[in-house]
């Protein structure tokens, strides 16, 4: 089969499946956790979307990755966390969304297939610092809907929309299936915990694979800016977490501040130059 049909096979399933839980969680305000065979369901556009970006990025003689390809990566490793996740934890209300956007992500090498990278990029300390940033940007991504989550849940219980909740005062529907707050907030700075480790590790990698190859440790550019004022803002998060203990919505800002600031340190600036200006960035 060819790759662009096993793009869309992958996509349309992500879709398929992405309304099939909102059609039967949300839609109907249902709270029932993921049966067997849908978790088995799940991992049949995953295990597709694994060999497509496998051949993309490491079966091929010439690398290619592009905002498509980071795009793809970090809503697959958070489709991955997810379904992890869902067996220790109750959060069918964000299944539809996180399918939803490996729909939308998942065909985006076919679309836009990056430009030829230079042939420094097959060594191994290029490809360990690709593998940490990808690591870290699916922590993040899955900070940012955790963030996102938060807010809807936050703002249904303290703003009592229609609907939102049960006669006792619980929420109701898929809602109803979430963890507490404060126990998503400590889920949420674990992840960033985790992940700002990663993109720790991911911009010293960066910095000695940069020193090796182009005599410089950081090259000043769009990606390195955005990538050091994403690494700020969440040292600046933890920091005041640690000793002055932020939550709620300032937590939930400065996490969406630094995972934009993430997004545009690549995604965006891959965008600009493949699609834009269709260059090749060095």
């Amino acid at each position: 089969m060819e790759p662009i049909l096993l793009h869309a096979l992958t996509a349309i399933l992500y879709a398929a499946l992405a309304g099939h839980l909102w059609n039967t969680r949300w839609r109907v305000r249902s709270s029932s956790a993921l049966t067997q065979m849908e978790r088995i369901a799940i991992l049949a556009p995953l295990l597709l979307h694994t060999f497509l970006l496998w051949n993309s990025l490491f079966a091929t003689p010439e690398l290619r990755f592009g905002f498509g390809q980071a795009l793809s990566a970090t809503l697959w490793l958070t489709v991955t966390l997810y379904w992890v996740e869902s067996l220790y934890l109750r959060l069918e209300g964000m299944q539809p969304l996180v399918l939803g956007l490996a729909a939308v992500c998942a065909p985006l090498p076919a679309i836009f297939p990056g430009l030829p990278s230079p042939p420094y990029t097959n060594s191994l300390e290029f490809r360990l610092h690709l593998a940490l940033a990808m690591l870290a940007y699916g922590l993040f991504t899955i900070a940012a809907l955790h963030s996102l989550l938060m807010t809807l849940v936050e703002r249904r219980l303290h703003g009592g929309a229609a609907g939102a909740l049960a006669d006792n005062g619980a929420l109701a529907g898929p809602f109803s299936s979430l963890p507490p707050l404060l126990t998503l907030e400590t889920l949420l700075f674990r992840v960033i915990g985790i992940g700002f480790v990663l993109l720790t590790l991911t911009l010293a990698t960066g910095a000695i694979f940069s020193e090796a190859v182009f005599g410089q440790a950081l090259k000043f550019n769009h990606k390195t800016v955005f990538a050091v004022v994403s690494w700020l803002i969440f040292a600046a998060l933890l920091t005041g977490r640690a000793l002055h203990g932020w939550r709620g919505r300032v937590a939930l800002r400065w996490t969406l501040a630094g995972f934009i600031s993430l997004l545009l340190a690549y995604v965006g600036s891959r965008f600009v130059l493949e699609v834009i200006l269709q260059k090749s960035l060095n």
